[in-house]
């Protein structure tokens, strides 16, 4: 058994080496485009192999997806961060075009993988990576919700003095300022939440769960790294044990929830074949009409990268 990362960033290594540690597969392959970085990063990985007590060979490689051959499962972390005096299109514009790339150079060599996308803006990149790699939409996805639900628990954690493993939450929507956290889907061991907290507080740990990624960056002056990286093998767990667990990922809609054409975050179940099923809660009229709001303004992004023209195909739909 395979598995592919791609991109050998703090994402990408620190998600390398969860599934390393987890021993998911037999062989791991790290890919980067910067010479020497993979080479440098597995051997490191490698050499806790005896302390950590694990087996799976960890190998780097730099640009050779040849070497990829075979994956059973690929996450895709290359691309760059916004940088100052970057328009959000200039963002796009760039990734998509190394997401893009790599899509197909894993394609190529792995045509039955289940690709895990990463990259930001993500739900867009995983459009991206769907456009690319002419996959059936089960098999590309992208990981957001999973993130924002360790975030979102484990601020709860805090407010309420309990293990963030006691609670259950699902989040929707676009992975950003548009996520839609669920009060109603949110239990502290099958209690609801909102018999444990004050609205006051946990609106307040919604806000900062919507905002939780520009607020490690104004901490350390970048994105993080250990919760990504984590959440992103904890996807290639359920693929690779078939545990078919139900997690939020950002998964291509079509008539579900009322949405067509459009990749954005809801609950799945994640097995073997990627996604097994999208799960279709029955929300209240609120949240149906925030989960709306928050896929308005994840077409607009979708549309422009449409405006590119870096793929042949699309959706070529304008509405929901």
């Amino acid at each position: 058994m395979k598995i592919t990362v791609v991109g050998a960033g703090n994402v990408g290594a620190t998600c390398a080496y969860e599934i390393a540690r987890k021993e998911l597969a037999r062989d791991l392959v790290l890919l980067d485009v910067k010479e020497g970085l993979t080479l440098g990063k597995s051997l490191d990985m490698w050499q806790t192999s005896s302390v950590q007590g694990f087996n799976t060979r960890i190998t780097g490689v730099t640009t050779d997806f040849s070497k990829t051959a075979g994956s059973e499962v690929v996450v895709i972390t290359s691309g760059i961060p916004r940088r100052p005096g970057m328009s959000r299109d200039d963002l796009i514009d760039i990734n998509a075009r190394i997401v893009k790339d790599v899509t197909e150079g894993i394609v190529k060599y792995s045509p039955d993988a289940k690709i895990i996308v990463v990259t930001n803006p993500l739900d867009v990149m995983t459009y991206a990576a769907f456009l690319a790699a002419k996959l059936p939409s089960n098999k590309v996805f992208g990981m957001a919700g999973i993130l924002d639900g360790a975030r979102y628990k484990a601020f709860l954690a805090e407010a309420l003095h309990i293990s963030p493993q006691s609670i259950h939450a699902i989040l929707m929507g676009g992975h950003g300022d548009s996520m839609v956290p669920l009060p109603r889907y949110t239990t502290v061991s099958g209690i609801p939440i909102t018999e444990l907290i004050e609205d006051s507080v946990l609106e307040k740990i919604i806000e900062r769960t919507r905002k939780g990624g520009g607020e490690l960056v104004e901490l350390m002056g970048t994105s993080a790294w250990y919760a990504p990286g984590a959440a992103a093998a904890q996807m290639v767990e359920a693929i690779m044990l078939d545990q078919r667990r139900v997690f939020p990922v950002c998964a291509a809609l079509n008539g579900e929830y009322g949405l067509n054409d459009l990749h954005i975050g809801v609950p799945v179940i994640l097995g073997k074949n990627g996604i097994e099923k999208v799960i279709e809660l029955n929300l209240n009229d609120d949240e149906m009409a925030l989960l709306h709001k928050s896929a308005l303004e994840v077409k607009k992004i979708m549309k422009s990268l449409d405006n590119l023209n870096i793929f042949e195909e699309r959706y070529g739909s304008d509405t929901l």
